[in-house]
């Protein structure tokens, strides 16, 4: 088993020991690696024995957080039993099969076609590049192309969308760039987690920039945990997905041992 740096070890130890733990999980860079086409990634299969492992677990809920759309996540993640599903950064949420999160209205839906519109001429302009419709947005991706083409694509996209005079949220990402009609984070979907669920403490993992949201949301007695390199404000880091199954193992195994 990959080594646990003694203080991240010690923290999950305690961690172990709350009445009732959320461990929420980002997807992509997390728990799967990247791969070239987004509807081939899935978990590694110790991050698919520490999950099960945690959901054996009493008085423990294990929640994936997402910036895919719900359905996606479901088709990548697979449907587990008493997964709770988060897509869109807080935008949708699918708990025990059932979509909870309210429908857009009339307005918002014209809002996201003419966002479409937009978009959609600038991926045309941008070889290389595809969009990704979600219930209230959409994802510039470019993955694969150059430093300066994703660059100009970039560039492009944020001027279009500009133009069309939309309040809309623009989230960077890696490889992607998203544009929301709601204002939703991740934060919003952690605190809407830990509400739902009653839990006295939350682990949340994550490897991009959308990830610092929902590690801001945690507070005292719960534990981040950044997944590869970049700036965060995690105060724990591990450097691969491989290294976040071990995490996740551990806490497994240190949560049975209190006889929960």
């Amino acid at each position: 088993m990959t080594a646990i740096p003694a203080e991240l070890e010690a923290a999950l130890t305690g961690l172990a020991e709350t009445e009732h733990l959320l461990v929420a999980l980002d997807f992509d860079g997390t728990l799967a690696p990247f791969v070239d086409n987004p509807d081939d990634s899935r978990a590694i299969p110790e991050a698919r024995q520490a999950v099960a492992a945690l959901l054996e677990v009493s008085h423990t809920t294990v929640a994936y957080v997402s910036g895919r759309a719900i359905d996606s996540l479901q088709r990548v993640a697979g449907s587990a039993d008493g997964i709770l599903l988060v897509g869109s950064h807080g935008a949708e949420y699918r708990f025990d099969g059932v979509d909870t999160h309210p429908p857009l209205s009339e307005d918002e839906r014209a809002r996201v076609h003419t966002l479409s519109t937009a978009l959609s001429s600038v991926s045309s302009a941008h070889p290389g590049t595809w969009v990704e419709a979600k219930p209230a947005g959409f994802a510039l991706h470019t993955r694969g192309l150059s430093a300066e083409k994703e660059r100009l694509a970039a560039d492009a996209a944020r001027d279009a969308v500009t133009k069309t005079r939309l309040p809309v949220t623009v989230r960077d990402g890696k490889d992607v760039l998203e544009f929301s009609i709601l204002s939703v984070t991740k934060g919003d979907a952690i605190r809407h987690l830990r509400d739902y669920t009653g839990a006295t403490a939350v682990l949340y993992a994550g490897d991009d920039v959308t990830d610092e949201d929902g590690f801001a949301a945690l507070g005292a007695g719960d534990l981040a945990l950044k997944c590869g390199e970049g700036e965060t404000g995690a105060k724990y880091r591990v450097a691969s997905p491989s290294e976040v199954a071990a995490v996740l193992a551990r806490l497994a195994e240190d949560r049975a041992a209190t006889g929960r």
